[in-house]
């Protein structure tokens, strides 16, 4: 499923216009981002959750040289599974 299925679907179950299920899909999906960006966490109960991992700088190698490099510290929003949508997948 894909972002055009999804406002397919809102725009059948809401009844709303094509255009209509367009915003409020990116108006969802822009607050989850913008939240994200801002270290919070995102959670939908039930059914998963996002939240945003750091890491430390570390040294690291260049697979083709083997020369040693410095990797940045780094950020990455992270998804966690809910136990209702674990036992629904999993029946």
């Amino acid at each position: 499923m894909n972002k055009l299925d999804l406002t397919v679907a809102l725009k059948n179950e809401a009844e709303l216009t094509k255009s209509e299920a367009v915003v409020v899909l990116d108006l969802f999906f822009n607050e989850m981002a913008n939240a994200l960006a801002k270290g919070d966490r995102v959670e939908i109960r039930g059914l998963c959750s996002f939240y945003v991992k750091e890491y430390d700088s570390y040294k690291g190698r260049n697979p083709k040289t083997g020369e040693r490099v410095q990797v940045a510290p780094k950020k990455l929003p992270l998804f966690k599974c809910g136990k209702e949508l674990k036992e629904r997948v999993d029946y």
